[in-house]
């Protein structure tokens, strides 16, 4: 039982974290993790090596929400502990050192609550990030070169892992496409944030009188399908093509038909792979690729959700975008969903978007959680 004490600020983090407990169930979770971790102590536990890892994993997964929630638990009793403290000396004692504590655990349970928009069915696991210039010609496939820089500075800034499974070059320096496998904690989770139109303004150094151009590139992000669940994919729904890798100028392009193209005919999902030297490496990250676009496909359709049903239809043009990138006549990109917005465009682009990420989260959180 924490000590009693009257700070209105000591109780109001206190109700905080006790909504965010009751929403999540961590009460339950924490029995669950009790029991498995009982199941691990016992003698025989490796008997079955395969349910093992299942019982550790579903362990693991139960500390990452449990044992945040109970480390701030503890530091709103020393908290509260600390008030009580505060009140029976009077005269304003402790009351820096009282407001300093309050802020540390206001922090920590600012982020406990931001990762608990990162509770969805498939946030937690790894993601493919897929990107399309659209309207504007060579200019949007230098900007879709642009994004994927952006994107692989993020990822290093947040310590993923990455592969580019699938990269098509032009010669002027930009891209037709490009897929790459994102690997870590909530990596889904965080790029969902980014699926959309990206809009683009600028003087075109691609044009000789510098005049103001507009380019487009879309962003699409599945979430990776690992063991843990079944796509059923029949071979004979499979138009398999192979081909020869291409790149800017004719350089390191394969003389074999190294790149493989797959298309699913039920669907008319179309993925395809050059990333890799062996036709049997590009046909696995193609298979990659499409399991886990089925599995998003065939989500939405049991969900009947018409947006993301027809998300890679939408036109990637003026209109559709969900950011705009400014850098002439003035510099700004603004979030349109959140209308979050900085006018520092370097910072973006070298992979500084969390701001945007967490608008949209928090966002599309909405009222769910009652903070």
């Amino acid at each position: 039982m924490p000590p009693s004490g009257n700070d209105p600020r000591t109780a109001s983090l206190r109700e905080r974290w006790s909504n965010l407990g009751h929403y999540f169930d961590l009460t339950t979770r924490s029995d669950r993790l009790k029991l498995l971790e009982e199941r691990m102590a016992r003698a025989d536990f490796w008997s079955d090596p395969e349910a093992a890892q299942e019982v550790i994993e579903e362990a693991n997964r139960m500390r990452r929400w449990v044992e945040p929630w109970r480390a701030v638990g503890k530091r709103l009793d020393d908290l509260q502990e600390l008030a009580a403290l505060a009140a029976e000396e009077g005269e304003g004692a402790l009351e820096e050192e009282l407001s300093a504590e309050a802020d540390v655990t206001a922090r920590e349970l600012d982020e406990l609550e931001f990762r608990s928009m990162l509770g969805g069915e498939d946030d937690a696991r790894n993601a493919l990030l897929t990107i399309h210039p659209g309207a504007g010609g060579v200019d949007s496939q230098d900007w879709a070169n642009m994004l994927l820089r952006m994107y692989f500075k993020w990822m290093e800034r947040h310590g993923f892992a990455f592969d580019t499974l699938d990269l098509e070059t032009v010669e002027e320096g930009g891209i037709k496409r490009a897929t790459v496998e994102v690997r870590g904690e909530n990596a889904f989770g965080y790029l969902k944030a980014e699926k959309g139109v990206h809009r683009l303004v600028r003087i075109s150094p691609f044009d000789q009188n510098a005049r103001r151009h507009t380019s487009f590139a879309s962003v699409f992000v599945y979430p990776e399908v690992e063991k843990d669940i079944t796509v059923e994919i029949s071979d004979g729904d499979l138009r398999v093509d192979t081909f020869r890798a291409s790149g800017a100028g004719g350089q390191h392009v394969n003389k074999t038909s190294s790149a493989v193209r797959i298309t699913h005919l039920p669907t008319g999902i179309v993925v395809q792979s050059q990333g890799e030297r062996s036709q049997h490496r590009n046909r696995e990250a193609a298979m990659k690729i499409l399991t886990s676009r089925l599995y998003q496909f065939y989500k939405a359709e049991r969900e009947k959700s018409r947006e993301e049903l027809e998300s890679e239809k939408k036109e990637i043009a003026f209109g559709s975008q969900i950011r705009s990138y400014v850098f002439h006549p003035y510099t700004l990109v603004k979030d349109h969903r959140t209308g979050i917005e900085t006018g520092n465009v370097q910072a973006v682009m070298e992979g500084d978007i969390d701001r945007f990420i967490q608008g949209y989260l928090k966002q599309t959180a909405g009222q769910a959680i009652p903070l």
